[in-house]
């Protein structure tokens, strides 16, 4: 910069010199105006004119001198102007005895400080901030810093608090070295400050990672490492910093792989197995990638390794859970699917057993599930021991369980297996002072003869189980035939639903005939199903079927409905004045809220109950004698009539018997059949005694022969049905009964009303 203070000083002196000069010139020019002939010709005159001359150019350059001085500075300051707004920065003079603070570029409204306060503008600085300034400052002006420094928040015009770094230095003192002024810069550095909390920010989150960190330059010599690292692998910080990226155990050429594939694809990552500081082999998933500058050279990599352990503890544990059952602890049916698809996909011959426990829900309903879920584990562990080593075990849900022998086709290994699971299952289990007999039936599928699919082999390993059923504690494998017989039910079942819809169940009445008048006295409901393309469907074939889908449910309550419709009609013309029985199906029983729905029914058609027989098998009632009775007794308040079907075919108990409020007990076609013979006719003869012993109406069914009506009426028996008298009629057919009935009476006996 121009020094002015130098150019001010020749200046002064011309002036003077100028005065002077001045001075004479004016006394000459008095002298002269005494003698002008004297002035013309005096040496003296043209020296002083020389002089004069001489001073008034050097004056007019010391002024050009001095104007460009003036230019210059004035650019100087201009610049200076530009730099520090281009800079962002502001430059601050602080005339400490005063006060006074003079700010270039101030972007904070920062003013003079106020009286007695130390640090300038000390109400704008954050609370948090303003004693690490005051600390800083202190230090400087007790000369221990060289300059003050100071980053801290300080507020702008609008209250919004800004970082600032601010640097100074005191550069003037008074005599006794007290500081008299002081400048310096403010920089605004909230976005460093910003970049700065973020890097602290990934750097506590690197340090506090559970998985070990280590950052290597770009020729893989190791610069730094995390907690981590020193936690899984031992030692201390300075001993692995310098080395050059390795893996125990794996050699130079593994590493050169790495390296290899971090060149093409920019990332790496495998899992593999490492020793730890305890010297314990680890599974590590290892994980590379690369840094790079803007300028996409690798500056850096950053390899992870993440420990395992615990995962794969937990992937073991969810393993477990996912496929395993946990009442037995056997494979569940996911595994099994999953087992099955891997032996298919093979092709190694195999076959499959399926079967489930017979009447198992008894033993839930009447002891508990717990007791139940017992039992399954006990049985699970029994027959696990009777399976082959290569053979696998699986319980499939419920009660329901499946073998795959693995390896072999060979009909009798499989046969032989087949009968020591039957007779393992059979044997009895004592629990909680019981001991329980159960049985099952077993399906068997060969792979790939029977299916080439694990579906497909379980639905014909169902099928073949489904048939062995039907012989009770058996095995069986699966054929051709008994696929056609699974096809067939399911298109049964598929028309009773259509017929369902489309109203094609009808019901169809057998009457019940007095033995010694031959007068009617009340009718069965016989529900026939009949459908337009494939006709009557027999009963035989259907009414399992419905039983075991829930369908007989719906059938049940179409025919009950139907029934007191027709009864109730017939009451109305004054054709019949007895009892119409309805079979009540073991589901349809078993319902909660059996009493409501035949309420609403009865209500429905208008119907007193006093018409209604409910048909009950005793098989039904001695599932639960105790439930029976509660549920009997509520039907019987309503008064409903209650009758025993079949007896004499299940396992009645004559304790029981006399407990349930019945009011008919019906006999069997296949004892009245057997009445030629005395063994047959002696059981029907105790069954009419225990009947009446009980006081219980006694109705023999299936009766086809006069001979059978001759020794039923022997046997005091009261009511007969059968094709003797009549076969089911259509509720048309039997309207036309009843009105030849009713005809027959009135002819006959005039007088006599029809009494039950």
């Amino acid at each position: 910069m121009t020094d002015y203070a130098s150019m001010i000083k020749p200046i002064t002196k011309i002036s003077v010199v100028m005065m002077l000069l001045s001075t004479v010139y004016s006394s000459s020019v008095f002298a002269l105006n005494f003698d002008e002939q004297a002035y013309a010709f005096s040496p003296l005159l043209v020296g002083i004119s020389a002089v004069f001359l001489l001073v008034i150019i050097l004056q007019y350059l010391y002024n050009k001198k001095l104007q460009r001085a003036h230019t210059t500075l004035s650019l100087s300051e201009h610049r200076l102007k530009s730099t520090v707004e281009g800079s962002g920065d502001t430059l601050w003079d602080w005339n400490i005895a005063t006060g006074e603070i003079i700010r270039i570029n101030d972007k904070y409204m920062m003013h003079k400080s106020e009286a007695g306060e130390f640090i300038p503008n000390a109400n704008r600085i954050h609370p948090q901030d303003i004693t690490v300034v005051d600390r800083l400052l202190k230090q400087h002006f007790a000369e221990k810093t060289a300059f003050f420094e100071a980053s801290y928040r300080i507020k702008d015009s609008l209250d919004h608090y800004h970082w600032v770094l601010d640097r100074g230095k005191i550069i003037e003192k008074d005599g006794n070295l007290n500081p008299l002024r002081m400048t310096g810069t403010v920089r605004d550095i909230s976005h460093l400050k910003s970049t700065e909390e973020r890097l602290n920010l990934f750097a506590k989150c690197v340090e506090s990672l559970t998985d070990a960190i280590a950052i290597y330059d770009r020729n893989f010599n190791l610069v730094d490492l995390n907690p981590s690292y020193l936690k899984l692998f031992g030692g201390v910080r300075a001993q692995y910093l310098g080395r050059a990226f390795s893996l125990s155990g794996y050699d130079n050429r593994y590493i050169s792989e790495i390296k290899t594939c971090l060149k093409d694809t920019e990332h790496w990552q495998e899992e593999i197995k490492l020793r730890n500081h305890k010297d314990i082999l680890l599974p590590i998933e290892i994980t590379i990638d690369e840094i790079k500058n803007s300028h996409s050279q690798i500056t850096n990599y950053v390899v992870v390794f993440s420990d395992l352990t615990e995962r794969k503890k937990a992937e073991s544990q969810l393993h477990n859970l996912s496929n395993r059952d946990r009442t037995t602890g056997l494979p569940n049916r996911n595994l099994f699917f999953t087992n099955l698809k891997k032996l298919a996909q093979q092709g190694t011959h195999h076959a499959l057993l399926v079967f489930d426990l017979d009447n198992f829900k008894k033993i839930n309903d009447s002891l508990g599930h717990q007791l139940g879920d017992s039992l399954l584990a006990k049985l699970a562990m029994r027959l696990n021991k009777l399976a082959r080593q290569q053979d696998i075990f699986y319980r499939l849900g419920g009660d329901e369980f499946a073998l795959v022998m693995s390896g072999t086709n060979d009909i009798h290994t499989i046969t032989r297996t087949a009968k020591q699971f039957l007779a393992a299952i059979a044997t009895p289990f004592k629990m909680a002072n019981h001991e329980l007999v159960i049985t099952s039936s077993v399906g068997i599928v060969l792979f790939p003869e029977d299916g080439s699919t694990p579906e497909i082999l379980l639905k014909n390993a169902d099928t073949a189980m489904y048939h062995a059923k039907q012989k009770g504690n058996h095995y069986l494998f699966f054929n051709d035939s008994m696929n056609e017989q699974a096809v067939k039910r399911l298109q049964i079942e598929n028309l009773m639903r259509y017929g369902l819809k489309e109203d094609h169940f009808v019901v169809y009445y057998q009457p019940k005939m007095d033995i010694k008048t031959g007068e009617l006295v009340g009718m069965e409901a016989l529900v026939r199903f009949i459908t337009p393309k494939k006709g009557i469907i027999s009963p035989g074939v259907f009414i399992p079927i419905a039983e075991e889908t829930g369908q007989i449910i719906e059938i049940g309550e179409v025919v009950l409905d139907k029934a007191c419709k027709d009864v109730k009609n017939w009451i109305d013309q004054d054709l019949f004045n007895g009892r119409v029985a309805v079979n009540l199906s073991a589901k349809q029983f078993s319902l909660p809220d059996l009493t409501t729905r035949i309420d609403v029914i009865l209500q429905k058609n208008q119907l007193p109950s006093y018409f209604l027989e409910l048909e009950i098998t005793e098989g039904t009632v001695m599932d639960d004698p105790q439930e029976a009775i509660a549920i009997m007794r509520s039907l019987s308040a309503r008064g409903i009539h209650l009758a025993i079907d079949d007896f004499g075919t299940g396992y009645s108990s004559l304790a029981y018997l006399k407990q349930f409020p019945l009011n008919t007990l019906k006999v069997d076609k296949a004892f009245v059949d057997d009445m030629n013979t005395d063994r047959g006719r002696n059981m029907v003869d105790s069954i009419v005694t225990i009947a009446h012993n009980l006081d219980l109406h006694v109705v023999a069914e299936g009766v086809e022969q006069a001979e059978q009506l001759v020794l039923l009426e022997e046997l005091n028996c009261q009511t007969i049905q059968g094709y003797y008298y009549s076969k089911p009629l259509s509720p048309e057919e039997f309207s036309e009964f009843l009105r030849g009935q009713k005809q027959r009476q009135r002819k006959e006996q005039p007088n006599l009303k029809v009494v039950n």
